[in-house]
């Protein structure tokens, strides 16, 4: 994704792709899936009128929003994202590090920035746990990464033999993303990642 241009005021410039992106994390796009529209009316809330119709000012082209999520997911555009119009959209890595850079030039950014919704939380508290007690986590802790079994890593990750593609990548990415700033997960995760993917 290309560096921002600025405006006459010196405030960021941005696309409607990095709108979109940035609407994704306000929508909850960091841990969990957000729904399209979530992200349309948080995109509007970014910049109002971005969004919608020409002759309706106060409905939102949620077409728009699509195309622009769908731009955000491809490799050759950054990959900022993750996911489709059915199952919602993922920032990744990525994208998560394009957002926390650019957040703050958002009217009100920093003051959100920190907030998780109940939901996010409750899942991000659960599966810590759950992840400090996996035998692959103590493993890697205690210096035997050499007797981490590939099951023993893809479990880590609620991954098996039927979980693969895209989906396989999703959840490994989606823990690298919503555990980076964590201090006992963010390089066991990387580790454990690299196990996975060689499998």
């Amino acid at each position: 994704m290309r560096k921002p241009r600025l405006t006459k005021t010196g405030a960021p410039d941005f696309s409607n792709q990095e709108i979109v992106v940035l609407a994704t994390y306000l929508a909850g796009g960091r841990s969990s899936y957000a729904d399209t529209e979530d992200i349309a009316i948080k995109a509007n809330e970014i910049s109002p009128g971005r969004f919608t119709w020409r002759k309706y000012k106060g409905q939102i082209n949620i077409d728009t929003v699509r195309k622009r999520l769908w731009d955000a997911s491809k490799l050759e555009k950054g990959g900022y994202l993750v996911g489709s119009e059915r199952d919602g959209w993922l920032l990744t890595r990525a994208g998560l590090k394009f957002c926390e850079k650019n957040l703050k030039a958002i009217e009100h950014g920093a003051e959100r920035k920190e907030r998780y919704t109940k939901r996010e939380r409750s899942w991000f508290d659960k599966e810590r746990i759950r992840m400090l007690a996996e035998p692959a986590y103590c493993k890697l802790i205690a210096g035997k990464t050499k007797e981490i079994t590939p099951i023993e890593a893809e479990r880590f990750f609620r991954v098996d033999d039927y979980v693969v593609g895209e989906a396989r990548k999703t959840k490994i990415q989606r823990a690298v993303v919503a555990f980076q700033a964590d201090p006992d997960l963010a390089k066991v995760i990387k580790k454990l990642a690299a196990i996975v993917r060689e499998r």
